[in-house]
């Protein structure tokens, strides 16, 4: 048998042991029996799975955690779903702490520029804030290792850790020549979804995600906004990716008193609509909302919503077309499936998946966008 169908065969039996976690009592037969099973893929599956166990010449060897990883992957591949996934427990740990909020660690984000893991942002009364990281710190060390050649991933494992713990990083401060040694006892970190500041008699506030605490974020905002006597409000949702439904929900019900924010078609095909939520902060100000291709899942909601209830002006560019909701589903070994379990439409029932929203006032990269709102609200037309 050569190399590539040894392979397939390997990935297509080691699909049961995954099956398995889903398909509890299914009535199964052993490799000959005949025992009735209407689902005979399953039984194939789970039959040559059984082959590699009793028949294989070298079954004492086989790495059967990553046969069934491997599974995992092929049957979410097979589906040819782009918004179904595999987590390793890595990415599955990651999503969790984006999601609640929180997360045990210094306090920053960072990216890969010019081959340099770089600080692109610093939380607030984080550790990190503490010990003077700042946005343009170029990380050189972790524990004694160079950060050369390490993924974003290598180096948010090595950083990150439990709370109470320590972490050395050989630090090249922005602007600076020579290096700075700083040793940071890890806490637990709040992870900030919602920016804000006034220009002029215009808020302006930037939301990065909605996760478990956006909504609380944003009603402290409002109350900021209304001690700032603010005329008008722009929301920035541009590259945000989503997040959570009852988040966009509860923020929604900030701007919109009643009706529905969104309708679900669940895979059985009936409708559930979701309705807006008592809030205490609310506002009634003019709005724009920012979008960009960029804009995905939940902030498309959020954008279709304030669109469809003529609460707000949409401008930037049409964005993504994710319109679908996802369960994630954690497996024994600690990972995780990622899937898609039902679409959601806006309030007027216009399908975002594969068309996105569609702005109503299209902008050009060649201005500034915020400033174009702000002279927007200023001068309304």
């Amino acid at each position: 048998m050569n190399l590539l169908k040894r392979r397939m065969w390997l990935v297509v039996a080691s699909v049961a042991i995954v099956l398995a976690v889903f398909c509890q009592g299914c009535n199964v037969g052993w490799l000959g029996q005949l025992v009735p099973q209407k689902d005979k893929d399953f039984a194939s599956i789970e039959d040559t799975w059984k082959l590699l166990q009793q028949q294989y010449v070298e079954s004492d060897s086989v790495d059967w955690s990553a046969i069934s990883q491997a599974a995992v992957q092929a049957m979410l591949d097979a589906l040819g779903d782009s918004h179904s996934a595999y987590l390793s427990q890595d990415q599955y740990d990651d999503y969790i702490s984006q999601m609640t909020g929180t997360y045990s660690g210094i306090g920053i984000s960072f990216a890969i520029r010019y081959g340099q893991p770089t600080v692109t942002d610093v939380f607030p009364n984080s550790p990190a804030v503490a010990i003077g990281l700042k946005v343009g710190d170029v990380l050189l060390e972790v524990d004694g290792l160079s950060t050369t050649g390490m993924t974003s991933d290598e180096l948010k494992e090595k950083i990150r850790g439990a709370v109470g713990t320590k972490v050395t990083l050989l630090v090249r401060h922005q602007n600076a020549t020579d290096t700075t040694l700083l040793t940071i006892t890890r806490a637990e970190v709040k992870i900030p979804s919602v920016a804000f500041e006034m220009i002029g008699d215009i808020a302006y506030i930037a939301i990065s995600q909605f996760s478990d605490t956006t909504n609380d974020e944003l009603g402290a905002v409002l109350r900021q906004i209304a001690s700032n006597g603010a005329k008008g409000i722009i929301v920035d949702v541009r590259d945000n990716p989503g997040g959570l439904v009852s988040a966009v929900v509860d923020v929604v019900s900030r701007f919109v008193k009643s009706g529905t924010v969104l309708t679900i078609r669940n895979n059985n095909g009936s409708l559930e609509e979701k309705k807006t939520t008592s809030q205490k902060e609310t506002t009634d100000l003019p709005m724009v909302v920012l979008v960009n291709s960029n804009s995905a899942s939940a902030s498309e909601v959020f954008s279709g919503a304030l669109q469809d209830h003529n609460r707000a002006v949409i401008a930037g560019e049409v964005t993504y077309g994710k319109g679908s909701v996802n369960g994630l589903y954690q497996l024994p070994n600690g990972t995780a499936v990622y899937l898609t379990i039902a679409r959601w439409l806006t309030p007027n029932g216009h399908m975002i998946e594969g068309y996105g929203i569609t702005p109503n006032v299209a902008l050009n990269s060649g201005i500034n966008w915020v400033q174009w709102a702000v002279d927007y609200l200023n001068n309304p037309k």
